[in-house]
């Protein structure tokens, strides 16, 4: 195929198929080849194919076309590597360049690196190059393409990001349609600021020729005013521009006329920039470019957001399935059941404040027939907390279990906790053993409120015989004390976490053990499930509609009557 290679006037290097027989260049719009400049002729010159051969004629044009250096009269021939000038544009016919040029969709890619995108237009059943507008303006020739092609390449683009999910995928594509927006654009790039680490990362980057392409290189300068000021900027010589202050960066990568435009997310924070830059001073970008630039920017970052916000929820989404999984593996240390003990009757209650929670309870049942009883409570929430509950229920079972009593099991397991030093974590628990023979039950409390016992008459009092050490964690070296209660027929024991008494309603009042004691005196006596329902319906009454702010658990038992 046969082609008109730019040598002058227009981005070196960009080639003009010829593929048809006839082709006009002149000033007019309806000129196949536009050269809108004064100098230019409405109608200026047109090549002509006969039989196979190219001739360029003019056409009566004021200023005259040249071949060779020759004006041109009457109808002339071309050959190889000719060269044609029509005023300040000079071109360089080749007709043996089949084997340079290759058509994949809509881009003309070549092997000296050059790629020009065309636009698909009807001109009997063939497809033709985007039209050109040569302008010449006080800053020289400017390359600048027809309104219909911006138009077409704006749509595309609108059309890509409002698809994508993830707009990294489409950005390449985003910036092959700006240049066929900016025919004078050498360079383009996106880069986006990690949300994370604020770290600016090059997400796609576009040159014209093949020879630029070996290494990428930004000018932070330019990048870090536009998103500081969140301002786009149009630089007429990038170089020498005042606000730059001649940085080093610019300098050496050579960056004459520029465009910057910043990508601003809903919360007004600047995401990233997009940049379109040229070498040649001759072909400067202008306002109505900037316009453009900037309103592809906007554009930009509302799909980059989008996508942002599109991944947050698989990740969100993602948490809350492992979470869910984490929740129902919670709850199978938790019983399934209250024991089934003659003689005794059990109440328990845990609800988390969140998916997962840092209260615990638990029945194990000893050898000897014996009951413990276990209620503790694990600072902090969340999964840490809830790992730590995990372990908790391992350790006491074993201990308690290999212990000839309670203190010396929860002297074990606090060494245990100790040793391993978690974050600085620390758990209160208040532990029973029930003998249900002798109906006497033994406790000793690790820094956790002291069992509240309900008796006859509607009385209750706090075990306050009950001793209490320091929490779990805190102290390898510590020894606890324990004591025994024997239950009368229908008296009771409340074991209950600080999210019962700390339970805040809308005017941050709290609960309070006043209250629990209060609800627990008047409980009918004897009625261990009625009791615990009690106290959780007026919790419940006294938060009202408050989120519930901390985890818990409340276990009542006692003697039947």
């Amino acid at each position: 195929m046969a082609i008109l290679r730019v040598r002058e006037g227009l981005n070196p290097g960009q080639i003009l198929p010829l593929d048809r027989d006839l082709l006009v260049l002149g000033r007019n719009p309806d000129c196949d080849i536009v050269v809108d400049a004064g100098a230019v002729s409405r109608q200026h010159a047109q090549l002509v194919r006969v039989d196979g051969r190219f001739y360029v004629e003019d056409l009566k044009s004021r200023n005259g076309t040249f071949l060779n250096g020759q004006r041109v009269f009457g109808r002339q021939p071309l050959r190889e590597n000719d060269e044609l000038r029509i005023c300040d544009l000079v071109f360089v016919f080749q007709e043996n360049s089949d084997s340079c040029v290759k058509f994949e969709g809509e881009t003309v890619h070549l092997d000296d690196g050059t790629a020009l995108l065309i636009d698909q237009r009807w001109h009997g059943g063939s497809t033709v190059m985007s039209k050109l507008d040569v302008s010449r303006g006080q800053t020289g020739l400017r390359l600048a393409v027809q309104p219909e092609a911006k138009l077409k390449a704006l749509v595309e683009i609108g059309q890509s990001l409002g698809k994508a999910l993830t707009p990294g995928d489409v950005m390449p594509k985003l910036l092959d349609s700006l240049f066929t927006i900016f025919a004078q654009a050498d360079r383009g790039f996106i880069v986006l600021r990690n949300a994370d680490s604020g770290r600016l990362t090059p997400v796609a980057v576009k040159h014209r020729r093949a020879d630029d392409e070996q290494t990428i290189r930004i000018s932070r300068t330019i990048i870090n005013e536009v998103m500081d000021a969140k301002e786009a900027i149009l630089s007429a010589d990038a170089a020498s521009d005042s606000r730059f202050d001649m940085a080093e960066s610019i300098v050496d990568f050579q960056i004459r006329s520029m465009m910057c435009a910043p990508l601003i997310g809903t919360d007004d924070n600047a995401l990233g920039v997009i940049q379109i830059d040229a070498l040649d001073q001759r072909n400067r970008f202008n306002r109505d470019d900037l316009d453009v630039l900037a309103s592809v920017a906007g554009q930009l970052a509302v799909a980059v957001e989008n996508a942002q916000l599109h991944e947050a929820a698989l990740r969100q989404r993602a948490i809350e399935h492992e979470l869910a999984i984490a929740h129902e593996v919670q709850q199978g240390f938790l019983p399934e059941r209250p024991p089934e003990l003659s003689g005794y009757s059990f109440f328990d209650f845990y609800e988390p404040a969140n998916q997962l929670g840092g209260d615990y309870f638990d029945y194990i049942t000893l050898p000897d027939g014996r009951l413990g009883i276990v209620l503790a409570d694990v600072s902090g929430k969340g999964i840490s907390a809830a790992l730590l509950v995990a372990r908790l229920s391992a350790e006491v079972r074993y201990w308690l279990a290999s212990q000839a009593t309670p203190a010396d099991a929860l002297a074990r397991v606090n060494r245990v906790f100790c040793e391993h030093q978690w974050q600085d974590r620390f758990v209160t628990m208040s532990l029973g053993v029930l003998d249900p023979q002798s109906h006497e039950i033994t406790l000793v409390s690790a820094g956790h409120m002291s069992p509240v016992l309900h008796g006859p008459g509607g009385t209750s009092e706090v075990v306050t015989h009950a001793a209490s050490g320091l929490p779990l964690g805190v102290d390898e070296g510590t020894e606890y004390e324990q004591t025994s209660v024997r239950l009368a027929p229908g008296e009771s024991l409340t074991l209950y976490s600080d999210g019962i008494t700390e339970a805040m309603d809308h005017q941050n009042r709290l609960y309070g053990r006043s209250r629990l004691f209060a609800r627990i005196e008047d409980s009918v006596h004897g009625d261990v499930v009625g009791l615990g329902q009690q106290i959780l319906g007026d919790v419940r009454q006294f938060v009202g509609t408050r989120p519930q702010s901390d985890d818990m658990c409340l276990v009542c038992f006692g003697r039947k009557s």
